[in-house]
């Protein structure tokens, strides 16, 4: 075989320039047992952890592909629970940094995660309408609960009883029993979506947020169950519904109906509601963990907090309003009016919740979170649309609260999207330039050395010598600036509309620029006398101009500065001599305007790309056209060549990157990472680094590696990652008694689950071959009448010479708990049988009791009609039958002990910190005492 072409991997190294992107939220976190310091925010798919007292990034939670939508951390601060665009949640632990728990059961994006109070359940609601409780403890799934008709918005558990409540843009709000898994209340209350739901006051009053600009509460009142549920009295509810009629009639509209019968548990009734500023729709709606704070914010940049006054509050408030009225009523009488002194105040809803202030941001809010500290201060923290975190303080106990910004964080990132980069010529800096900053990046560290004000860059170089930049803006303008001082050198009209092109010249004395003023100029470096010092500084001047017919979109010069392209609106291609500026060659053949091009280093390639999704590559001698290729799916926004090389790189707005031969016209690889069209990239001089910006805000970089790339590798590697991807979308797994569509197990099917099912029927195989093994080696012993040696399997020598029966307990253990029933579902029947003998052995042994027992009753309940008519699987079921419920006792025996010694330990531990306190409490007034005798004795000298 011949050699082929090698070409070397590029892969992702890092993604920065971004502070938060907006699909998430952003969250407090406790790092180090501080709280109030420490945030986390969702960066395209990972997380960032941003220390707000420093303004610098700690950590990053690694994510795969899919974008973050949605963080909760843990009530024990230790972990965060992280949602993602494909549906899965992933939980990290905030100590290693590490994600150890998946749970997959969501086909859309997870929109909400909430857990409950002690933290062993988390509660995941999703676009695709399902609302999930997952044991987070037992890693797996509990049951899946169906109702909404849209996507949920707001999940919330109750503290003391086992309720859920959910909201979803459905316009519904439903309370779900979470004993027996179903819905016994649906509130009908809200004519549009339902963005937000907080519980208030004791979980005794809801407040929800709808899209219009007033907070509905609810009372919530929780009813004892019915005493004697055999004998139902249905008089009462005949009489009741007449009553609850009228009762609803006098409200101010049937917008209030309740579905009466179920008030077994709680009802809920309108309470009134409270007015905000925002006309439009509530974005976020909470309450500080204190549950005296309640803030929303809806699309602008405002968020309301009001405080929600305890029982005493309202009672001062009410009696001061007593006061008031009988004064009015007294003077009413003293003025003749003679009036009944029978006074009522009636309490309002404006009474018990009350508006503190309002807190501007410097952008639209994306999400917020907030904490309450000891001192009674109010902190929070704002992710916004610009790119940005923002944190405010706030003493709410004040009588006139005034917000006040304490720190943002901002040089991280670009306020709006990046348009331009470029790299130094030693490979170590990068400029990124976007509509008013440019900032300059160390390369290797990532981090940004310099920040200086612009106007909206659309193209960028660094002068030879790197010590200065130059960028051509959307008005017009060059702009030179100073990189050690930050300032700008000079900034010259250049073209009447956007510069939107220009190019360094190979002998670096100039540059050419190209703009929608339908012209090309040239320019020349030149030194002048600075007025300011006496040193001459870096100038630039107009030296020639070419005038065209149309708007000039990009231009490059040929390495040998003999040739300049320059593309235009009208879908071609020309190319000029530079030194007479005659017309050489026309290339055509794009249906749509080439937005971007590239000359190879030899001068014999141009390779353009057009918003028409083709790249193609020409000859410059002949301007023939070599190869069309379809390129993206979407315009190709950006194209460049790597240095010394006949490859080049496309950036499109289908969010890839694509490496391209332009000799042998292949498709090498490509790269993906970016969440938005991607607008423009840079090859570092060596090649060994690129640079792409998006407009999901991020940078990414990317490295070339020493790995080899080999085509056909590469496509196999292709269509693998296509089929896994098609077995996730294939029909989940029929489950008896279930209607298609309907999925009452908590997982899906993933590539996962069916690699492990995979492994146990593996396992079973080399169990049943190894058990025929044995038979047949005892028969040849018997027959020999001495022990012959009996081969051993390799796989069981690596596992350390386990029985066939241990290994298959292996496999079961070793599978995620997550994703242990979802790989049982895809298991065929014919391997039940032997697992079931298995678990007979395994149960007897008494290990691993809890893991089998799950196993076991989840085999029972999808294969029962198969099990229960099999004969030959009836001694096995009894065997089971005994085992299991003799074993269960034993672990329940032991977990009890256990439990009772642990009470002992925390009674001992109680009593023990209880006579410490005692002892320092004498010894505290023993000190007290001395201390007022030395007093004593002191004031009796002294007089």
């Amino acid at each position: 075989m011949g050699l082929t072409k090698q070409y070397l991997r590029y892969v992702a190294s890092a993604v920065f320039g971004l502070i938060g992107s907006q699909k998430g939220n952003i969250v407090f976190v406790t790092l180090r047992g501080e709280k109030g310091r420490y945030v986390a925010v969702p960066a395209c798919e990972h997380v960032f952890i941003w220390d707000l007292r420093k303004g610098e990034k700690i950590l990053i939670l690694q994510g795969l592909k899919q974008e973050v939508t949605c963080l909760c951390p843990s009530p024990d601060g230790l972990h965060l629970a992280v949602g993602y665009e494909d549906g899965s949640v992933r939980i990290f632990s905030l100590l290693s940094g590490e994600g150890n728990v998946t749970f997959n059961g969501h086909k859309a994006a997870i929109t909400i995660l909430k857990y409950d109070q002690l933290g062993g359940r988390l509660v995941s609601g999703s676009k695709d309408t399902d609302v999930i409780v997952w044991d987070v403890i037992n890693e797996s799934g509990l049951y899946r609960l169906k109702g909404h008709k849209d996507a949920v918005t707001q999940a919330l558990f109750l503290r003391e009883k086992n309720l859920l409540v959910t909201s979803g843009k459905d316009t519904m709000v439903k309370w779900w029993d979470l004993d027996t898994q179903h819905c016994f209340k649906t509130l009908v209350g809200h004519r549009t979506e339902v963005w937000g739901l907080v519980l208030v006051s004791e979980e005794k009053r809801l407040i929800t947020g709808a899209s219009d600009s007033e907070l509905r509460a609810w009372d919530i009142v929780y009813l004892q169950e019915v005493e004697d549920l055999e004998e139902p009295k249905p008089k009462k509810v005949k009489e009741s519904s007449p009553r609850m009629q009228d009762s609803l009639v006098a409200e101010d509209d049937a917008l209030e109906l309740d579905e009466t019968p179920e008030d077994r548990i709680l009802s809920c009734r309108k309470a009134g509601s409270i007015m905000r500023e925002g006309r439009d729709r509530v974005v976020n709606l909470a309450v500080d963990k204190t549950g005296r704070i309640l803030a929303c914010h809806g699309t602008d940049s405002v968020l309301e907090v009001f405080c929600i006054l305890s029982k005493e509050e309202v009672q001062k408030k009410m009696e001061k309003k007593m006061k008031k009225a009988r004064k009015k009523a007294k003077l009413n009488s003293c003025k003749g009016e003679e009036e009944d002194l029978e006074i009522s105040v009636e309490m309002t809803l404006q009474d018990e919740i009350q508006r503190v202030t309002n807190i501007k941001t410097s952008a639209k809010i994306k999400s917020f979170d907030m904490i309450h500290s000891p001192q009674g201060e109010l902190k929070a923290v704002f992710l916004l649309q610009n790119n940005l975190v923002e944190l405010y303080s706030l003493n709410a106990s004040l009588p006139t609260p005034q917000p006040i910004r304490t720190s943002r964080i901002t040089i991280g990132g670009h306020r709006s999207d990046v348009r331009t980069l470029s790299f130094s010529s030693d490979n170590i800096a990068v400029l990124s330039a976007a509509a008013d900053s440019i900032k300059i990046w160390n390369r290797s560290t990532l981090q940004c050395i310099r920040t200086m004000n612009c106007e909206y860059a659309l193209c960028s170089f660094f002068v030879p010598g790197d010590r200065q930049v130059v960028i051509g803006t959307k008005t017009g303008k060059l702009q030179l600036y100073d990189l050690a001082s930050g300032n700008v050198l000079e900034t010259i009209d250049a073209h009447d509309g956007a510069l939107w092109s220009m190019y360094l010249s190979p002998d670096q004395r100039g540059f050419v620029t190209g703009g929608a003023d339908k012209s090309v100029k040239f320019w020349d470096f030149e030194l002048v006398k600075d007025e300011k010092s006496t040193q001459k500084r870096l100038s630039v001047k107009q030296t020639r101009m070419l005038q065209l017919d149309e708007d000039v979109l990009c231009v490059r010069y040929s390495p040998n500065q003999k040739l300049l392209a320059v593309s235009l609106l009208d879908c071609t291609v020309k190319i000029f001599y530079v030194d007479t500026l005659k017309f050489f060659l026309s290339l055509y053949g794009h249906k749509l305007p080439v937005i971007c091009m590239d000359i190879s280093y030899d001068g014999a390639l141009i390779a353009t790309g057009s918003a028409d999704r083709n790249v193609k590559i020409w000859g410059l001698d002949f301007g023939d056209c070599h190869k069309s290729l379809f390129a993206h799916d979407d315009s190709v926004m950006y194209l460049q060549f790597v240095p010394k090389s006949h490859l080049f790189f496309t950036a499109g707005k289908d969010h890839k990157i694509k490496q391209w031969d332009a000799d042998k016209f292949e498709h090498i690889q490509t790269l993906e990472g970016h969440h938005q069209e991607i607008w423009c990239l840079a090859v570092s001089p060596s090649g060994d680094y690129i640079v792409s910006s998006s407009h999901d805000k991020s940078l990414r970089l990317w490295e070339r590696t020493r790995e080899p790339l080999i085509l056909e590798e590469e496509r196999e590697m292709q269509r693998e990652a296509e089929y896994e991807e098609s077995v996730a979308k294939e029909d989940q797994p029929a489950v008896p008694g279930e209607t298609q569509g309907d999925s009452y197990f908590t997982g899906r099917k993933t590539i996962e689950t069916v690699k492990a099912a995979e492994r146990i029927m593996e396992a079973i195989e080399l169990y049943r071959e190894e058990t025929a093994k044995m038979k047949e080696h005892q028969a040849i012993c018997k027959a020999a009448g001495k022990e012959v040696p009996l081969p051993i399997n390799p796989i069981l020598m690596a596992y350390g010479n386990i029985s066939p029966s241990a290994y298959v307990l292996e496999i079961f253990k070793g599978i995620k708990s997550s994703e242990l029933e979802e790989s049982l579902l895809v298991l065929p029947f014919s391997y039940v049988p032997d697992i079931l003998k298995l678990f007979n052995e395994f149960i007897q042994l008494g290990s691993d009791v809890e893991l089998l027992c799950r196993c076991l009753f989840f085999l029972l309940r999808i294969h029962f009609g198969q099990i229960t008519s099999n004969q030959m699987l009836v001694p096995v079921i009894e065997k089971l039958k005994e085992t299991t419920i003799s074993k269960v006792r034993q672990v329940q025996d032991v977990i009890g002990f256990n439990m009772a010694g642990l009470d002992y330990l925390k009674r001992e531990c109680e009593a023990k910190s209880e006579v410490m306190f005692f002892a320092e409490a004498t010894t505290q007034l023993e000190e007290k005492k001395r201390k007022r005798k030395k007093r004593e004795k002191l004031i009796l000298t002294l007089t």
